[in-house]
């Protein structure tokens, strides 16, 4: 057995991959009961109520399984800018869901995928081969036919998503770095309470202004239950992404991201009813074989290295 795989014969990129593909599969959660969440509870205080609930779970959690540590000084600041970007990237994609729909603002924001591809070869210092960018590519071309978005439809709106792509690629890059050296249910549970102690300040700050985006307000029953579900849909998701990026590298998962719009076209049909057409189900195939490839892909390269390492002695 190499040290790349484990008892169950699957390596340590495969492994990320097939948790990134449990990701790409809730995270449109999280969108449905934000966007449900968004029609009588500012944006603000349901991005306090994500980092709030993931706190509430993940800290016991941490602390039963013996994860947590008290963090040096350089961790607390990495901990925070981690906390910084998820805060902005949601802040900014919670908003742009008040006004469209969730497949659509995805097939906007999936040009951040293109971007932790790239860049991962910049400031990680990742392999990135012809084959991973071309499928990157093909993956978002696809995204473009879902949800063909139209700035002329939206306006500047539309520009709302492409804001979450940018700090949202710089938070799996930072996840990448960070889960290389800590446990991620550490790294998760951190970055929670990080987002947790940027957000309510500024809900406190706001608290009776009048502002339609941070000015908190008490709920009715159902907008609680959104607002826990949200939270509860991020805490999995999350701790997903980040098991996936300690085993696989940011260039190799980012493509994988595109399936996101698949699931989100099928919650948005469920719950929204919005009814994909012929065009849409030609872009949601691309996007699975854009998928079905990079697993392919990692499987195959994991089995020619294990292939090319002499067995270990028993």
């Amino acid at each position: 057995m190499t040290m790349t795989q484990n008892a169950s014969g699957l390596s340590a990129p495969v492994k990320g991959v097939l948790l990134m593909l449990g990701f790409a599969a809730l995270a449109p959660v999280i969108d449905v009961f934000a966007k449900l969440a968004g029609t009588g509870v500012p944006v603000g205080q349901i991005a306090l109520a994500r980092f709030s609930v993931q706190t509430a779970i993940l800290f016991p959690l941490a602390y039963m399984l013996g994860n947590l540590h008290w963090p040096s000084g350089r961790e607390v600041a990495l901990h925070f800018l981690r906390g910084l970007l998820i805060v902005l990237a949601t802040t900014a994609f919670f908003y742009a869901l008040k006004f469209m729909a969730v497949a659509e603002a995805i097939s906007i924001f999936f040009v951040e995928p293109l971007i932790v591809t790239l860049l991962g070869s910049v400031f990680l210092g990742e392999i990135v081969g012809w084959r991973r960018v071309v499928a990157a590519f093909v993956g978002f071309g696809g995204a473009l036919i879902v949800i063909r978005p139209s700035f002329i439809e939206f306006g500047w709106v539309a520009l709302v998503p492409l804001i979450t792509a940018f700090f949202f690629a710089l938070y799996l890059l930072l996840t990448r770095a960070m889960a290389q050296r800590m446990n991620p249910m550490t790294l998760q549970t951190y970055t929670s309470l990080a987002g947790l102690l940027i957000v309510a300040p500024v809900l406190w700050g706001f608290n009776g202004t009048g502002s339609g985006l941070l000015d908190p307000i008490w709920p009715a029953p159902i907008f609680w239950a959104y607002l826990i579900f949200t939270g509860v849909a991020a805490t999995v998701s999350h701790l997903l992404l980040s098991y996936a990026f300690s085993f696989a590298p940011a260039s190799t998962l980012a493509p994988l991201q595109y399936m996101e719009i698949v699931a989100a076209t099928f919650f948005g049909f469920w719950v929204f009813g919005d009814l994909p057409d012929a065009l849409t189900f030609l872009g949601i195939g691309i996007i699975v074989a854009s998928g079905i490839y990079i697993f392919w892909r990692e499987r195959s390269l994991s089995l020619e290295l294990a292939s090319d390492v002499p067995p270990e002695p028993i």
